[in-house]
């Protein structure tokens, strides 16, 4: 079904506009993550994780006081709603958790130990390089998939598109300050498949347009009758992939709402990338550096 039909939209004509857009959103990532850093969960980082649950509302100073009783003051506390911590402290003993739950339940009357993660430093730091391998091999295997799908050009856009994607889905991670955890990294790589299946679609359109090109039509009409050709499926398919996140982001539970955040955020730049970026910049390659065809 086709909710939009017949556009004769002049994506071409404002990419400039869409490059200036894209710096900015570029910055801001590079400057928040430069500037604020990542807030590596105990997947990455290493530690203990104790979730609880009180009977009542519990302030974050009432409980930094109460963890400065056993040194553990500097600890990061995440809430999940009014009656529900995160606390993530250095690695700590059975007995230091023990202790720690038994001080808590003393304070506020009653402390439910909702979730333990264990995490020592060195495996944290093992999962952290094999983060980057796998996010670098998932941008590598794409950039030889699409070269061998089309070309040389297309699959060095489509490359920059996703760099561009998944920075800025980082890039809200650590303006917001949500957790990077192993579900995060998931979250980036599931943007990076659909992003790429999207660019795909629009630089397979313009292939064969290519063929078929009218003797009048330059670069950039072509471009243009392309995305504006698939543009119904792109915005049908963003929406329809939207739904169920949007699902999950409501009803799946605070574990799961930083992941929906993560993919929603990627959905909506990945399809502002797939219409805006990949397109625009083989359309400046091509004019700059013409090929013969």
């Amino acid at each position: 079904m086709e909710f939009i039909r017949g556009t004769h939209i002049n994506f071409m004509g404002v990419r400039r506009i869409a490059y200036v857009v894209s710096i900015i959103f570029v910055a801001l990532s590079l400057g928040s993550i430069a500037l604020r850093g990542l807030n590596y969960g105990v997947d990455f980082a290493g530690g203990t994780l104790l979730q609880f649950r009180f009977p009542r509302e519990v302030t974050t100073e009432e409980l930094r006081a109460t963890l400065g009783t056993m040194g553990l003051e500097k600890s990061v506390i995440q809430r999940f709603s009014p009656t529900e911590v995160v606390i993530r402290t250095p690695k700590l003993s059975q007995e230091d958790q023990n202790r720690l739950a038994a001080l808590l339940k003393e304070k506020f009357g009653s402390a439910e130990l909702l979730r333990i993660e264990d995490v020592g430093p060195a495996v944290g730091a093992d999962l952290r390089r094999m983060g980057i391998v796998a996010l670098l091999g998932a941008i590598g295997g794409i950039l030889v998939y699409v070269a061998f799908r089309f070309e040389f050009r297309p699959a060095v856009t489509s490359i920059l598109a996703l760099a561009h994607d998944g920075l800025f889905v980082v890039g809200v991670v650590s303006l917001l300050q949500k957790e990077f955890t192993i579900p995060i990294l998931a979250a980036v790589l599931t943007v990076l498949g659909y992003s790429i299946n999207d660019s795909i679609v629009v630089m397979d359109r313009v292939r064969e347009n290519l063929v078929g090109k009218k003797r009048s039509e330059d670069l950039e009409e072509i471009v243009n009758r392309s995305i504006n050709e698939v543009l119904s499926r792109t915005i049908n398919t963003a929406l329809t992939t939207a739904l169920p996140v949007l699902a999950l982001y409501f009803f799946g539970g605070k574990m799961l709402q930083d992941f929906a955040l993560a993919i929603l955020v990627g959905l909506v730049v990945g399809t502002y990338s797939s219409i805006f970026v990949v397109s625009a910049l083989w359309v400046d390659w091509e004019k700059r550096r013409p090929r013969r065809r």
